[in-house]
């Protein structure tokens, strides 16, 4: 027994060093990227509410109006079967951006383990707000989701209010940020 005591006296100590996450710090491991990267070269939208929210990944909130255009913003949950469908095409949308526009993610009124679990079941890795009170859905006046708010390099934005397949989603992208994106 005695051989075991320095071992129990260690995990004691190293338990008593632990912290816990901060209210609006992720608990579990996230896998989309962090936002630090969000921000764009065209102008602010006067359009988009003014409001901040958090990243996903931790960190600083992020004010909408601080996205510049062209930038794609998706709202999502994991409990919303069209959201499901979507997703993944809005991950290749960010995949093939190279620069040229911003994609970000809002998970709204979500659990974040189960948002992270199907981000990650999914491959979706693009950075992402969490919206667990539904701010922004309620800002924008929408009442269901999926959604997509597009913003141009001069700040006008459009609200596309159903979920998109990946022709639709180059023809809203063509149409409403002056972006082409290939197949």
């Amino acid at each position: 027994m005695r051989p075991l005591v320095p071992l129990i006296v260690a995990a004691l100590a190293l338990s008593a060093c632990t912290t816990t996450a901060e209210p609006d710090e992720p608990d579990i491991a996230s896998p989309f990227a962090t936002c630090s990267s969000l921000g764009g070269g065209g102008s602010p939208s006067a359009d988009i509410p003014d409001i901040a929210l958090p990243c996903f990944t931790g960190g600083a909130e992020m004010k909408l109006r601080d996205l510049r255009g062209p930038a794609v913003i998706n709202l999502w949950a994991s409990w919303c079967g069209p959201c499901r469908e979507e997703l993944p095409v809005i991950q290749g949308l960010a995949d093939r951006a190279d620069g040229r526009f911003t994609v970000v993610g809002v998970d709204i009124g979500d659990d974040r383990a189960a948002a992270a679990d199907f981000a990650a079941s999914r491959g979706v890795d693009f950075p992402t707000l969490y919206d667990r009170e539904k701010r922004l859905l309620d800002e924008l006046g929408l009442a269901a989701l999926p959604a997509t708010v597009f913003i141009d390099a001069d700040g006008g934005m459009y609200v596309h209010r159903a979920a998109m397949d990946v022709d639709q989603l180059i023809e809203q992208m063509k149409k409403h940020t002056g972006v082409t994106v290939s197949r």
